[in-house]
């Protein structure tokens, strides 16, 4: 997979070049202490200090002397993207005084713009180096890159090569390297276990469908997260047209950044007790398949009425949440590529954030905001529960009329949990449509960094010391 992104930053200064980073606002001031010949050349070249806009300045015999970038400190580690991606090979330093958040933004942003997805092919990789910001935070920005690589590896990895066995593999190695455990209940095991809608979602593929459960942690409060692991969906046998089937590798997504997020809780040792549960499965059509009205139990008990076999990630999670719940967690946080409803509402770059739990949405909102990683919340309307009442099961999983498509698999999800239980249900893309630099087509993390924070503030160690109950 990708090599260690953050090898891009360097503690070797020797011969660096400056960089010297301005807004619109301090372009004036660099202006007035820069050198005659910098400011000549800078009117000369019409310079303007719009974000991403990058000048060099030429030192004696045609030597690059500096670097001039300007940058917008509210588009975060986005907004330095594009200047690791016009440097030429070499080490470079900035010479602006940072603090802190705009410093881990460069940090970050340098070095994402570093990632290639170069498993199948050798691709052109930047030769760029920058020395550390003095003010980053290296432990932060080492966790949220390696975070984010691994999550774009996952899931730009063809189906092929990355099904449910290959997830459960590398749950095991993030696992072996952090000091957690990892139980793996595989096929028919699934139903012996209580597990009857992972089980049939998965059971038409030659590759068996699991349940990843790793545990890492012996104190603090109990968390889980949980991730849809759909490794391809063809929609089953409510099948999807050849175009809506070819982006379906990323259909694990939400597997991947709960996997991510385990990662960066291990390597900063939180203090808490953290479950990761990942169903993972392909989607397929065979002899056994399930089929459009068939009812299924579930763990939980409650029978599930198949309205559409395309709305398979739903049901897998039922079964994982209910043993989360089962397990008495504080919190439960699930990432999923659920619906494409909710990217009709919000487009494809704006997960949509669910929640039964005022100060636990604040909480991720705040974090979002942040650390520049938006969620955008969205209504658990009870009054749509009647969308997917079944006449002759408890609930179907696919909604009447399909209106509110995002709302309506979020309140399903939520029927497989108590209510008492604080929960949170991100529904996003996991992938780029269009690439812009640091930001290539292909899978990405979304709500990862301001999942993160809101789970060290849980364990104590954010901005707040305990997390708040009040209910909504």
């Amino acid at each position: 997979m990708t090599r260690s992104l953050v090898s891009s930053l360097t503690d070797r200064p020797a011969g660096a070049v400056p960089v010297h980073l301005v807004t619109k606002e301090s372009f004036k001031g660099w202006l007035e202490a820069a050198a005659p010949a910098d400011r000549a050349w800078a009117g000369a070249n019409g310079f303007e200090p719009k974000p991403g806009a990058r000048l060099a300045l030429p030192g004696e015999a045609g030597a690059l002397s500096a670097v001039l970038y300007a940058f917008d400190a509210a588009a975060g580690p986005h907004g330095f993207a594009a200047l690791a991606a016009g440097l030429a090979a070499g080490t470079y330093q900035v010479a602006t005084r940072l603090d802190q958040a705009t410093a881990d933004s460069l940090a970050i942003g340098f070095a994402l713009a570093h990632y290639r997805f170069d498993r199948y092919r050798k691709m052109e990789r930047s030769k760029a180096l920058l020395v550390w910001p003095k003010a980053a935070n290296r432990a932060a920005v080492e966790r949220r890159v390696e975070a984010q690589a691994l999550v774009r590896d996952l899931i730009n990895t063809p189906a092929e090569d990355m099904g449910p066995a290959e997830l459960a593999d590398t749950a095991r190695a993030l696992a072996k390297k952090g000091g957690g455990e990892v139980e793996i209940t595989v096929g028919e095991q699934l139903l012996k276990r209580n597990f009857p809608l992972i089980h049939a979602v998965g059971r038409a593929s030659s590759r068996p469908p699991r349940l990843i459960d790793l545990s890492w942690g012996k104190s603090g409060p109990r968390v889980a997260l949980v991730g849809k692991g759909v490794c391809f969906d063809s929609g089953g046998l409510d099948l999807k047209s050849a175009e809506g089937m070819k982006t379906m590798k990323k259909d694990m997504g939400g597997a991947a950044h709960v996997l991510a997020l385990a990662q960066m809780v291990m390597a900063a040792e939180l203090p808490l007790r953290l479950r990761v549960l990942v169903p993972a499965v392909d989607n397929l059509v065979s002899g056994n398949a399930f089929k459009p009205l068939d009812v299924i139990a579930s763990r939980k008990g409650l029978t599930v009425e198949i309205g559409n076999t395309d709305a398979e990630g739903r049901l897998i999670l039922a079964d994982a949440l209910a043993l989360a719940a089962e397990w008495e967690p504080a919190v439960v946080i699930d990432f999923a590529t659920l619906t494409g409803a909710a990217r009709i509402a919000l487009g494809t770059e704006l997960p949509a954030l669910f929640s039964n739990d005022e100060a636990l949405a604040e909480r991720l909102l705040a974090a979002g905001r942040r650390l520049h990683d938006p969620l955008w919340r969205m209504p658990l309307w009870q009054n749509y529960t009647r969308l997917i009442d079944s006449p002759v099961a408890d609930v179907s999983n696919s909604a009447e009329g399909g209106y509110g498509g995002a709302i309506t698999a979020a309140l399903f999800l939520e029927r497989f949990l108590p209510k008492a239980l604080p929960w949170a249900h991100i529904d996003l893309m996991a992938w780029r449509l269009a690439s812009e630099p640091g930001r290539p087509v292909g899978g990405e993390a979304m709500g990862l960094a301001a999942a993160y924070a809101t789970l060290e503030e849980l364990a104590g160690v954010g901005r707040r010391k305990k997390p708040a109950r009040k209910r909504g």
